[in-house]
């Protein structure tokens, strides 16, 4: 058998920027792809894709999200901040390249929705807007932000205050099915995949044996 690449911090701090960037990125494995939506004090709506979202807890609903340094302007973080509610908005296969397009560093006051034909659409509760192509939608008023001093990151924590999905890809024990929603995950910093669930476990017990629930089973 081939033996394992092996490599030290050296080696990791040794690599040309870029190339470093793309490894470390990819060694956290499939990421979830969302767009945040954001819009300033004036309704000026703003877009940017986000690969670091996380569950933080159900009651209170939460999620979390680390942004990059503020060493340039981060118009998404300083919407977000300024207004106290921002949108998530799952990617699908339908709008990948116009997803990944809001990379692209626009000046303020251009709206990345009209420069990648994305269409944004508001909710009477909050200011931030939502994706409409999106197929799975989250609004979320900010609850903390923490600066991560290591390396000057933050890690944005929002309350959900609403959901916007196609009901059918609930499940009838809440298991939102992210496959029927064509939803798509990001590895390293331009990677998009398409997925497919092998199973569904029950509640893993001491003294339950290893079962495995194949298919989409909606009860299970």
């Amino acid at each position: 058998m081939k033996q394992p690449t092996r490599l030290t911090a050296d080696d990791l701090h040794a690599m040309d920027k870029r190339y470093r960037a793309h490894f470390i990125n990819s060694l956290a494995g499939f990421k979830s792809a969302n767009l945040v939506g954001t819009a300033d004090a004036e309704g000026n709506p703003n877009l940017a894709i986000v690969s670091s979202v996380i569950h933080l807890g159900a009651n209170p609903p939460l999620m979390g999200m680390v942004t990059r340094p503020r060493t340039v302007e981060r118009h998404s973080v300083e919407n977000l901040l300024a207004s106290g509610y921002y949108t998530l908005n799952q990617v699908n296969a339908d709008i990948v390249e116009a997803a990944h397009q809001t990379s692209a560093k626009y000046p303020r006051g251009e709206s990345e929705f009209a420069a990648t034909g994305l269409t944004p659409l508001y909710s009477d509760l909050h200011p931030a807007p939502f994706v409409a192509e999106s197929r799975l939608s989250v609004a979320l008023k900010l609850r903390e932000d923490k600066l991560i001093e290591l390396n000057d990151t933050e890690f944005i924590i929002g309350e959900i205050i609403e959901v916007r999905l196609d009901g059918d890809a609930i499940h009838e024990d809440g298991f939102v099915d992210l496959e029927a929603l064509g939803s798509v995950a990001i590895s390293g910093l331009d990677g998009y995949h398409s997925t497919r669930r092998i199973a569904r476990l029950p509640y893993a017990k001491p003294d339950r044996p290893l079962t495995s629930a194949k298919g989409s089973d909606r009860g299970l």
